[in-house]
């Protein structure tokens, strides 16, 4: 009798099991399947290319994707709360115009002006905050404004022209390696391991999935909606300052020109990672793999001689067909919305 009982609790062990692979494998399909895409990506450039499969390149594979790496994962909660910032790509030419002004022209310790870089990047992406809860005014139409102001302050403060030279040891934060790994690599790893645990693991991290999933459903249950939307810009902008930092620490100046059109490749990785621009879904695991994949693609196709402008048409095409799919994932494959229980 007791080896029977046994036998059916062995049994309703694999079942659930069973149910919980299944349940795995439903909810991480576009992880899953971008991580087969990304696959199948190295290994046409691997036969395409003979030197894009080496330690070397890939080392500077995940240093060129560190940047847009980091700047996308706050793209990743602003997107899940069914908002965008489009002024990223021109922010961070500001904060390494700003970090260069304090630190070169007005001789303030370097520390000290990271610091205020960052403080300048909150407060960015808090007005963007500010006009959306308090004016209704929607974050596509604020930051494409950003964009353009932000640009204009990197052309400022810089006169047009590079300020330069940043101290010897500032350096390390963009070149510097520890042991065989990168900074800027262990820097993005680190971001993305604390704000995976944000995401996944805390009271607002669930916030942010309740925000964009129904706002006023959440705003009935008690989520404070517009702290969570402040909350999402500031981080945001923090990052991207962050971002403009190691860029400064690599290029050792502060140049107005730099990441140009980044916006573009930032929204591209956290899309093709899965995140819904409708709102609502999206993980860090799959913005990662996204710009894994942007970064891949980029990379080879360097590698193996496609134009620059066929580079444009080539990640544009991918952006759109990513946003097809998730709009069909949304409404369904002929165009209606689907129901939700």
């Amino acid at each position: 009798m007791s080896s029977q009982i046994q036998v059916e609790e062995a049994t309703e062990r694999n079942r659930d099991k069973t149910v919980d692979i299944k349940e795995y494998f439903s909810n991480n399909r576009s992880v899953l399947g971008l991580f087969g895409a990304l696959l199948l990506l190295m290994m046409f450039f691997s036969i395409a290319a003979p030197n894009f499969l080496t330690i070397g390149n890939f080392i500077d594979v995940l240093r060129q994707m560190s940047m847009i790496a980091i700047i996308a994962i706050g793209m990743t909660f602003v997107i899940i709360t069914g908002e965008i910032d489009l002024s990223v790509g021109s922010l961070v030419a500001a904060s390494s115009a700003i970090l260069g002004f304090l630190a070169i022209q007005a001789s303030m310790n370097i520390w000290l002006a990271i610091i205020i870089t960052m403080v300048i990047g909150g407060l960015s992406g808090y007005s963007v905050a500010f006009l959306r809860n308090r004016y209704g005014i929607p974050s596509f139409i604020t930051t494409l404004g950003w964009l353009s102001v932000w640009r204009g302050v990197a052309y400022l403060v810089t006169g047009g022209f590079p300020i330069t030279p940043y101290p010897e040891s500032f350096s390390f934060i963009g070149s510097g390696f520890i042991g065989p790994i990168p900074v800027t690599v262990i820097i993005m790893v680190a971001l993305f391991a604390i704000f995976y645990y944000v995401l996944n693991k805390t009271t607002f991290g669930r916030y942010v999935y309740a925000t964009g999933s129904n706002m006023k459903a959440a705003q009935l249950s008690g989520v404070p909606v517009t702290k969570v939307k402040v909350a999402v810009f500031v981080i945001t902008g923090v990052l991207t300052a962050i971002a403009g930092i190691i860029l400064s620490s690599r290029l050792m100046s502060s140049t107005p020109t730099v990441a140009n059109g980044w916006e573009l490749d930032v929204i591209a990785a956290v899309i093709v990672g899965g995140t819904s621009l409708f709102g609502g879904r999206g993980s860090l695991i799959g913005t990662f793999l996204g710009a894994l994949f942007i970064a891949i693609l980029g990379n080879g196709m360097v590698l193996i001689g496609v134009s620059p402008y066929m580079q444009l048409v080539i990640k544009g095409s991918i952006i759109v067909l990513a946003v097809l799919l998730s709009a069909m994932q949304t409404y369904g494959w002929r165009g209606q919305q689907k129901d939700i229980a």
